[in-house]
């Protein structure tokens, strides 16, 4: 038993050797000082800085301003390749010609171009619709057609001719669509042209001796003409108020949400509209469309809105010898007229209509359906053909 008793203890102890060989450490001491594990800003994205100008970028790459920088005469900043990305990183592009000429960042690359995040001041000023003084032509301006370039942020004032220039194709300049895009900008007291892009949004464009935005499509900006369109448009127009002295406020193929305004010819001019309002504050259209949908025009002297179709509208005139409201066929419309024309003309069909005038016809229609016209001393209703009706 005695001799079992000592066998046993010596193959314990023989175990507990091998357990604490297998769980022996190493040496806690570090071999050396940690190495750095962060990349530096040229290993993620590398950038060449900017502080002076005239300046040129020739090789693709990424650029930024250090400073703000200014030329005498000329162009600033010229882009001379494709694949470039220039931030003004909130800094400010002057000049100080005497006379103004010369662009802030001429664009000649055509391709995967990105400016953003700065100014363009010039001294360009506005007297009564005559544009002179110093400093830049144009803001941004690419002299070709072009593809992919991109310009977010920018705020561009004073310039002779034009804010931000981007032709793009496609559309009113042929080639492809949606390849240039102005986004979140900012132009006035421009002499010609304020924003020309494929696609422009979130901008404004303000006292602009030309058409102030200028784009295949269009959405929530805010534009303002001297004498050109406040907005146009070739094919849609999304949340946007166009004002213009002379032309048409808003001009597009569908407009969706849209105001237009104008002191001289049609407020909003389009070839469908949905939910919008026009106004005329002279002898124009205060709206006119092919097919005007739950839609508002008003004219101090003209017509107030003008249809082929026009459903669930309303319009109004403020002078004598014009419609409050006029359609080819209107359904569930209403039109007034506080003088002496006519409230609500449908050449053709009024369904569910009423005309209002104050001492002309409130309702003319060759064939009327469930529609009903007032007037306070001159006829009622001139309707050649009535169903459901008085």
């Amino acid at each position: 038993m005695k001799t079992k008793i000592l066998v046993a203890a010596w193959l314990l102890s023989t175990c507990n050797a091998q357990l604490s060989t297998c769980f022996a450490q190493g040496s806690l001491t570090p071999p050396g000082a940690p190495a750095p594990t962060m990349k530096t800003l040229d290993q993620i994205e590398a950038r060449t800085p900017v502080s002076s100008a005239p300046y040129t970028i020739s090789v693709p790459g990424s650029y930024y301003l250090t400073t703000n920088v200014s030329v005498s005469s000329g162009d600033a900043i010229t882009i001379a390749t494709n694949n470039v990305m220039l931030d003004l990183n909130g800094f400010t592009i002057y000049s100080t010609a005497a006379s103004a000429g010369g662009t802030a960042i001429l664009v000649n690359g055509t391709q995967n171009i990105t400016i953003r995040n700065g100014n363009i001041s010039s001294g360009v000023t506005n007297y009564f619709g005559t544009f002179s003084g110093s400093g830049f032509a144009n803001g941004v301006y690419s002299p070709a057609a072009s593809a992919e370039i991109h310009v977010n942020g920018l705020m561009v004032s004073g310039c002779l001719t034009y804010g931000i220039y981007l032709p793009y194709g496609l559309g009113y300049l042929g080639g492809s669509a949606n390849s240039t895009m102005a986004e979140s900008c900012t132009v006035q007291n421009i002499g010609g042209t304020g924003i020309l892009a494929s696609m422009v949004s979130h901008s404004t464009a303000a006292l602009c001796g030309s058409d102030a935005v200028v784009a295949d499509n269009a959405s929530d900006c805010w534009a303002y003409s001297l004498s050109g369109y406040g907005i146009r448009v070739q094919y849609t127009a999304n949340d946007c108020f166009g004002r213009s002295g002379l032309s048409h406020g808003v001009g597009a193929n569908t407009a969706n949400n849209c105001c237009g305004y104008s002191d001289e010819s049609d407020g909003l001019n389009v070839t469908t509209a949905n939910d919008c309002y026009g106004y005329n504050s002279s002898d124009g259209y205060g709206l006119i469309a092919d097919a005007a949908n739950n839609c508002h025009g008003e004219s101090f002297q003209g017509t107030g809105l003008y249809a082929g179709v026009a459903t669930g509208c309303r319009g109004v005139a403020d002078d004598g010898d014009n419609d409050g409201l006029y359609a080819q066929v209107a359904i569930n419309s209403f039109g007034s007229n506080p003088l002496d024309g006519t409230g609500l003309e449908a050449n053709y069909i009024a369904i569910g209509c009423l005309g209002q005038s104050n001492g002309g016809t409130g309702l003319k229609a060759y064939i009327a359906n469930s529609s009903y016209g007032h007037n306070g001393g001159g006829t009622s209703e001139n309707v050649t053909y009535k169903n459901n009706m008085p």
